[in-house]
């Protein structure tokens, strides 16, 4: 896209999002109408297309129809996008929803893929949280050419798609169109997901303070589909009425959804389920979550908002909570445990899932940073090797010699004390803290070693290494 069409789309998507902010943001839908459309490609009618409102799920039938009542909470009809088939989407801005104040008939215009999907890629960006135009330049200037760079690197026909995990901005909601021009310069349909930083706090309860956030991206809870892998994307973040004041909940009515939605698809697919705060320790009725999932063995979970990164496997499902692409609130290179600014890349083969976490402006192979520490006539070694998950392996070696294992331990990433740690620090957001982190790796030194060397090798046989002086 050249320079003057980009600002063309860029003044596009601004524009209309500032056009439906004039909209009836709360207005029901009218449940005493039947909605109906069809699903086609082409002039061919698709058959088990899954429809939704939110609340009731169907399939349209053989020649692509479909109906269903809305319920009166419904603002939109949205189509889980099937397999084989492009994502629609405004300046890659992913729209496969029309909100229902449009008219009670929708039809679902699709273009089939010139190639099998069952291999694809995806990016996930986890919390760009911009609060003003210097956030923007930054993002501008470093995550959205980095993120390009990837994708390219993925090859010219890769398939790639992106997911924003939430918190695309930080409380100031005319930044969204500055979120959509980065969007729409990566090049790729991406998909958005609801961050506590991108809620209305003032406008009533939860039910409410999704209203500009839907303005601009439509639902916050659907699926859509790409090869054998089925995606789901879902609000997790409850507000409770009062200025800033949320916690971590999938509502009941999503969860309804949730079991529908899953019931139209294979025991043995790959699910990829994409929300904001992590599930694993953040969201109060998770075992809920789980229940509804426990049938399905291939689950993955895209999270953000912690800015630190962490895996965790719990309850038969593995989720990935990223670090952000903001790092710490755009303060450093680093995210509050020492892990870089950066984002997820991961690659869909069939059922199988895996990938690696990208360090904005620095190679795929940076994975690991190393440290070492003296005092009192002891050295020591201490990695933090961020994308760790107990599958990997980590050894280390001493002028050459392997010396064996490194030891597992919690503590602060060096790094992230020296740049967060204390009351005048960081410069412009005090705030920021180092946080304690489980992905660092330490071993003792003899004093008269000169160089260390650690490999660590991943659970798809990847090894990344790193060396240092001790001298």
């Amino acid at each position: 896209m050249n320079r003057r069409s980009f600002l063309r789309s860029a003044g596009l998507i601004a524009g209309s999002a500032f056009i439906a902010l004039n909209t009836n943001a709360f207005g029901f839908a009218d449940t005493t109408t039947l909605v109906k459309g069809r699903v086609t490609a082409g002039k061919k009618g698709i058959r088990n297309v899954v429809i939704s409102d939110g609340f009731t799920v169907v399939p349209t039938d053989e020649k692509g129809y479909f109906e269903l009542m809305p319920n009166e909470k419904a603002k939109s009809i949205f189509m889980s996008t099937p397999a084989g088939y492009r994502f629609k989407n405004d300046y890659n801005i992913a729209r496969q929803y029309e909100k229902l104040e449009a008219g009670s008939n929708f039809d679902f215009n699709l273009e089939k893929l010139k190639a099998n999907d069952n291999h694809h890629h995806f990016i996930i960006w986890a919390d760009p949280q911009v609060k003003n135009k210097k956030d923007v330049q930054q993002m501008m200037e470093t995550s959205v050419p980095d993120t390009i760079a990837t994708i390219r690197s993925l090859g010219k026909d890769a398939l790639v798609h992106g997911i924003c995990v939430g918190d695309m901005v930080w409380d100031n909601h005319a930044l969204f169109p500055d979120y959509n021009a980065a969007i729409a310069k990566i090049g790729i349909p991406f998909f958005q997901v609801l961050g506590n930083h991108d809620m209305d706090y003032r406008l009533g309860g939860d039910e409410t303070s999704d209203a500009t956030f839907k303005n601009f991206y439509g639902p916050t809870y659907y699926s859509f589909n790409r090869g054998q892998a089925h995606y789901i994307v879902l609000d997790d973040v409850r507000y409770l009425g009062t200025e800033r004041n949320y916690d971590g909940y999938i509502s009941e009515e999503q969860l309804a959804w949730l079991a529908k939605d899953l019931e139209h698809v294979a025991k043995d697919q790959l699910i990829i389920i994409n929300l904001h705060i992590p599930v694993y320790l953040g969201v109060k009725n998770n075992a809920a979550f789980y229940q509804v999932l426990q049938e399905f063995k291939n689950v993955h979970v895209m999270s953000g908002h912690t800015h630190y990164h962490d895996n965790n496997f719990s309850n038969g499902v593995y989720e990935h909570n990223h670090g952000t692409v903001c790092g710490a609130w755009w303060t450093g290179p680093i995210c509050t445990d020492g892990t870089p600014r950066g984002y997820g890349v991961y690659e869909v083969n069939g059922v199988d899932l895996k990938g690696y976490y990208k360090s904005t402006g620095l190679p795929k192979e940076h994975q690991l940073s190393l440290h070492i520490q003296k005092e009192d006539n002891r050295m020591r070694l201490l990695a933090n090797i961020w994308n760790y998950d107990p599958q990997w392996k980590i050894a280390y070696f001493l002028d050459g010699k392997p010396a064996g294992e490194l030891s597992k331990e919690k503590g602060f990433d060096p790094l992230s004390v020296e740049l967060y740690q204390g009351e005048d620090k960081p410069e412009g957001r005090h705030f920021v803290e180092p946080h304690e982190t489980g992905h660092l790796f330490s071993a003792d030194l003899d004093m008269s070693a000169s160089k260390v060397k650690v490999v660590a090798t991943d659970q798809f046989g990847n090894q990344y290494q790193s060396e240092i002086s001790a001298k």
